[in-house]
């Protein structure tokens, strides 16, 4: 990762006394921030703190309630993305808005404000590589955007704003789904884009990628700015403080857990195939496994497989060929109520569309996947005094405290995540698919989610954890398996291979090599 120096540069956007609420939260509570040009600018903060909705409100997505912005001391009015910009302000949010049937180049050019109704490709070809070249963005302008990887994806994203004339740069979680090699050449990228003047904000929750590239970094806490730093005056423990006002303990994996696994596997997968439609993508000859006491951690650029083999476990997707085995039974192609019943908890990776219904309360929501636990007379009444106290008793055991009677729609991403992760925890399951576990969430409850995995470990479940964070997965894994193409690209115990070697096998560049091996 590419290294920076603490700049001091003019203020280029100023926002004042910026105040936006919703029902029963009031997102942000009269900030003030200053963006410099030439400069890399992090917003941290715990989930729910404002920094979303705070540039959100700058990329005209959402109006503030009070407040100005003002560009180069003028004060403007920013009331659509359309309005930031024309003002010279672009987002790049964390799903990427692009065609996927469309090659590179039509996505760009469909993006461009000064594009012509009849327009000559190569044209737009030439505008595209000579940024490409300028900014290290390499990329086909005529490959299938379905067909890129995340990173190159990702570089589309950019190339738009730099081609629509963009300054002020707002990358929310850039470095989510990304290897590592392809943090480090992002971050080269803002290198240089630093240096021409682009003034960038990064919303993200790694504090090491903070204190590596920005210049100046300021934390959110409660809907206010709890302070604005340089880089060389702060360190991540007193960023830490900041977020919180309290120290956090990181998480500790003990030999208990490596104690109970077991020989006879909780879970089997053997020869397991499936047939991928549309955008899914097909497993092929899978086999794995999955022991009591075990963290079995999966790694993968996103769409690689990760999905679908978390959906063939809980039976949302059939598989063609090969057997799924728990504790030596077979549960091939069984209905998900079944795979549930046997003790499966499942944290998936879009909780909203998939782990909730927005329109009915958190309380509700948490009897949902339990309902034969809690029903009463056939069915026609539910035991919610029961499910409130076994809610109760998980939120104060993982230290996520948010109301039962708000409604999910109404919740953070973070602590969205938080509802599903106590739901899944409160029964004790034997085995725990969690996908993404940490996507979203703040330090302080991503060391709560991490440190409840292991619980679960050490009281015998085995737990398969999908995720895009190798340092997470290196951390927690027992066993390490790569997805590629939906394959198992390769298998580790994580001392036993780096962070790099993992990244280059989650991009398919070492496949061949490590099969040999």
């Amino acid at each position: 990762m590419a290294k920076t120096k603490d700049v001091k540069s003019s203020v280029y956007v100023s926002m004042r006394g910026i105040t936006k609420a919703f029902p029963n939260v009031l997102a942000n509570d009269r900030i003030d921030l200053d963006i410099h040009a030439s400069e890399i600018h992090a917003l941290l903060g715990e989930n729910g703190a404002g920094k979303s909705t705070l540039m959100k409100i700058l990329y005209g997505f959402y109006r503030a309630d009070a407040g100005e912005i003002l560009l180069r001391d003028k004060s403007i009015s920013i009331n659509s993305p359309q309005d930031a910009r024309e003002h010279h302000i672009g987002m790049v949010f964390q799903n990427f808005t692009q065609i996927p049937a469309f090659n590179v180049l039509e996505n760009i050019a469909l993006f461009l404000p000064d594009l012509q109704p009849v327009y000559k490709q190569s044209d737009v070809e030439e505008r595209i590589n000579e940024v490409s070249i300028r900014y290290g963005l390499h990329v086909d302008p005529y490959a299938i955007v379905s067909q890129l990887s995340i990173g190159e994806q990702q570089k589309i994203e950019i190339l738009k704003l730099l081609l629509s004339d963009a300054k002020i740069l707002i990358l929310d979680e850039p470095t989510r789904v990304l290897a590592p090699h392809e943090v480090d050449a992002l971050y080269e990228v803002l290198d240089i884009l630093r240096e021409d003047g682009y003034a960038i904000i990064l919303i993200t929750h790694k504090l090491n990628e903070v204190l590596a590239c920005s210049d100046r970094i300021t934390v959110l806490r409660g809907g206010e700015v709890a302070g604005t730093l340089l880089r060389s005056e702060t360190s991540e423990e007193k960023l830490v403080e900041m977020m919180f006002s309290k120290k956090l303990v990181d998480v500790q994996k003990t030999e208990q857990g490596v104690q109970k696994i077991s020989d006879t596997p909780i879970l089997q997968l053997a020869g397991i195939e499936t047939q991928g439609e549309g955008n899914s993508t097909s497993l092929k000859n899978l086999n794995l496994e999955i022991h009591s006491g075990e963290i079995l951690g999966v790694a993968g650029v996103s769409g690689n497989g990760q999905k679908e083999l978390g959906d063939v476990i809980l039976g949302m997707e059939k598989s063609l060929a090969g057997e799924k085995l728990f504790f030596g039974k077979d549960m091939t192609n069984r209905p998900i109520g079944d795979i549930r019943r046997n003790g499966v908890g499942f944290i998936p990776e879009n909780p909203l569309l998939m782990a909730s219904i927005p329109y009915m309360t958190v309380l509700e929501n948490m009897a949902l996947t339990n309902t034969w636990r809690y029903s009463q007379q056939g069915g026609l009444q539910v035991d919610w005094e029961a499910v409130r106290a076994d809610y109760q008793a998980t939120q104060e055991d993982l230290g996520f405290p948010f109301s039962l009677y708000t409604l999910p729609r109404s919740l953070s991403g973070g602590n969205l995540q938080r509802m599903v992760i106590v739901r899944e925890m409160t029964h004790d399951p034997q085995l725990l698919i969690a996908s993404y576990l940490t996507r979203g969430l703040d330090v302080q409850s991503t060391l709560a989610a991490r440190q409840a995995l292991l619980k679960a470990c050490e009281n015998g479940a085995g737990v398969l954890l999908i995720s895009e964070d190798l340092e997470e997965l290196f951390a927690l894994s027992d066993r390490l398996i790569i997805l590629f193409n939906g394959e198992i690209a390769g298998e580790f115990i994580p001392s036993e291979t780096t962070i790099y070697e993992v990244g280059h096998l989650m991009t398919g560049s070492e496949v061949k090599y490590v099969a040999e091996r």
